[in-house]
């Protein structure tokens, strides 16, 4: 399949900038696949379309404060860093920019330069490899006072409060990015998804440079993925496969739920518990194995969770509802509205 397949147009006015409140106030587009058929409602309704005996799967992964300003040693020249994961201690893969005043053997200097760091690789997929030291304080403390909530580059306006960027059970700090079909949900639409029967278990797959890479080969099949760290528990695994084999429905909770479950499953659809890295790459033709349900926002021209999302429900089927969408005026991206594909 070639890039063009998966493009569309997007006006700028609806990329959202600032999240609705409260958080399950959002807009839901409600996409029947076998009925090829498209509700508009909101993300409260949620409960009207799941059922006992579903199983919900979360992703707990919390963003950490990844992104920082630095200067270039001796120059002062300015130098963004996006942490996005450490591999040992002290010593992480980074996005920096602009990328061509950092060769290896830059030293980079942070804050009034307790925190300091030097790049000791530059890897294949445009990043690099830093070694952070500090004074007086621990590197992670450093990081985490220095660092500030890395939010999207479309998003230009300022959030008054870091933790709307997270989701409200975010719990395990590693993400450099928000998985942004979570942002929907509030304690008081959990509880009422459990009340009707709903399980809710939860995994973990960090978002880094895999999810939000873009596909720059015309031929989609020849992009690679970076991997991303995940882990789905015993219990979730439990849960999932108990669900699965007396009839119960899967509901994934955004793409990194889909790529951690499908990466976990055997052939037969079996989730096995583990942890690992995934670079598995879903796009139209790919045979699910476990997911039934799908909950997503709406994505980039594109895009990898495009593709996924076009892999789930049929590319054509899923290019006329963004069609419909931006009819409808539906605010897209991280802040933006919902999709439920069922």
């Amino acid at each position: 399949m070639r890039l063009e397949d998966f493009d569309f147009h997007l006006p700028p006015d609806l990329i959202a900038q600032t999240p609705v409140e409260p958080r399950d106030a959002s807009r839901l587009l409600v996409l029947h696949r076998e009925e090829d058929r498209i509700e508009h409602r909101h993300f409260y309704d949620l409960p009207s379309y799941l059922r006992a005996g579903d199983v919900l799967v979360i992703n707990e992964s919390r963003v950490i404060p990844a992104r920082l300003w630095g200067k270039r040693v001796p120059t002062g020249a300015k130098i963004e860093v996006l942490l996005l994961e450490e591999r040992e201690k002290d010593v992480w893969e980074v996005l920096v920019r602009p990328g061509r005043k950092a060769p290896v053997g830059t030293e980079l200097v942070f804050g009034q330069g307790e925190l300091r760091a030097q790049v000791i690789e530059a890897t294949l997929s445009g990043g690099r490899i830093l070694r952070f030291w500090g004074q007086g304080r621990s590197v992670r403390d450093l990081l985490y006072s220095l660092g500030e909530t890395p939010l999207p580059p479309y998003i230009k306006a300022k959030i008054p409060d870091p933790e709307r960027y997270q989701t409200v059970y975010a719990r395990v700090e590693g993400s450099a990015a928000a998985p942004t079909a979570g942002l929907h949900f509030t304690p008081r639409l959990l509880d009422r998804l459990r009340a009707q029967g709903v399980q809710i278990v939860p995994l973990l797959l960090h978002v880094g440079l895999g999810t939000f890479r873009p596909v720059k080969t015309e031929d989609i099949t020849q992009h690679k993925m970076h991997s991303e760290y995940f882990e789905v528990p015993v219990r979730t695994a439990e849960i999932v496969n108990e669900a699965r084999a007396r009839g119960g429905r899967v509901v994934a909770v955004g793409t990194t739920v889909v790529r951690a479950l499908e990466t976990a499953a055997t052939p037969q659809g079996l989730v096995q518990p583990g942890k690992g890295r995934t670079d598995l790459f879903i796009y139209p033709g790919y045979r699910f194995k476990v997911i039934d349900i799908l909950i997503t926002n709406f994505h980039f021209p594109r895009s990898t969770l495009l593709m996924l999302v076009c892999a789930f429900a049929g590319r054509e089927r899923v290019m006329r509802a963004y069609q419909v969408a931006v009819q409808e005026g539906y605010r897209f991206f991280s802040f933006g509205d919902a999709m439920l594909i069922l």
